[in-house]
C-alpha cells in the first residue's frame, strides 16, 4: 500500500480486499471467532505495508486511512457468511491475489524510492510490501510461514517486480505506467508459476515435497 504512488486508492483498496479475504479465510479453517478474523483479514492486508512503513520511518498509511480497517472488515463479514462459496471461487481469488502482489510488490517499492532509499533496498521493501501479510497471516495462525518451506514462486515474482519497477525509477520512468508494468510483470510470473507448477530450486542431495 502506498499514498506517494500512481495507483488509484481504489486498486491500492482492491488488493488489500484480496488479501483480507484470505486471511479471514485462514481464520474460518482455524476455528477463529470473528473478533480473530478480523484480526487476521487486517494483518494479512495490511502487514507488508506496515513493515515497510515502519522501516523508512513514516507513519503507516494504514492507520491514516479508515478504508484500510473497513476492507478487512468487509473481508471478513463476506468469509464469514458466505466462506464456501468463496472457498469454491478460490482460483479466481486466487487470480486476484496475483494481481494484488504485483501492485503491492510495485507500490512498495516506488514509495521506499520515493523516501530516499537506495534501489536495493527499495527493492527489498517492495518485497515486503508484497509477501510480509502472508508471513503475519501464518505466524498468527500458529502455522510455519509458508514462504520459508513452500517452493511455489511467490516471493520470486515479487521480487522480479520489485526490481523492474527500480530500474524503471532509477532511469526517470515513473508513474502510473511504470507501476503498471512492473506489477503486470510480478502477476504474469506469477500466473504462470501457478499454471505450470513452477517451483524454487532446493540445495542439492535434498528431498522434499511441497
Amino acid at each position: 500500500m502506498g499514498d506517494c504512488t500512481a495507483v488509484t486508492p481504489l486498486l491500492d483498496l482492491a488488493g488489500v480486499f484480496v488479501f483480507a479475504l484470505s486471511g479471514a479465510l485462514e481464520g474460518v479453517r482455524k476455528r477463529f471467532d470473528v473478533v480473530g478474523m478480523v484480526v487476521l483479514a487486517f494483518f494479512t492486508a495490511v502487514g507488508g505495508g506496515v513493515m515497510r512503513d515502519l522501516f523508512i520511518g513514516v507513519q503507516p498509511a494504514a492507520f491514516r486511512d479508515a478504508g484500510y480497517l473497513l476492507v478487512p472488515v468487509a473481508a471478513t463479514v463476506i468469509a464469514f457468511f458466505w466462506h464456501r462459496q468463496v472457498e469454491r471461487a478460490m482460483p479466481g481469488v486466487l487470480v486476484f491475489d496475483a494481481a494484488g502482489l504485483g501492485l503491492f510488490c510495485a507500490v512498495g517499492t516506488t514509495k521506499a524510492l520515493y523516501y530516499g532509499l537506495a534501489p536495493m533496498h527499495a527493492v527489498f521493501l517492495g518485497v515486503c510490501t508484497a509477501v510480509g501479510g502472508g508471513v503475519i497471516r501464518d505466524v498468527l495462525s500458529g502455522q510455519r510461514p509458508t514462504l520459508l518451506y513452500d517452493r511455489q514462486l511467490y516471493a520470486v515474482p515479487a521480487m522480479l517486480g520489485s526490481t523492474a519497477m527500480a530500474v524503471l525509477y532509477t532511469l526517470g520512468v515513473r508513474g502510473f505506467a511504470a507501476t503498471l508494468s512492473s506489477a503486470v510483470l510480478a502477476f504474469t510470473l506469477r500466473i504462470l508459476a501457478m499454471r505450470y507448477g513452477w517451483r524454487a530450486p532446493l540445495a542439492r542431495g535434498i528431498s522434499g515435497s511441497t
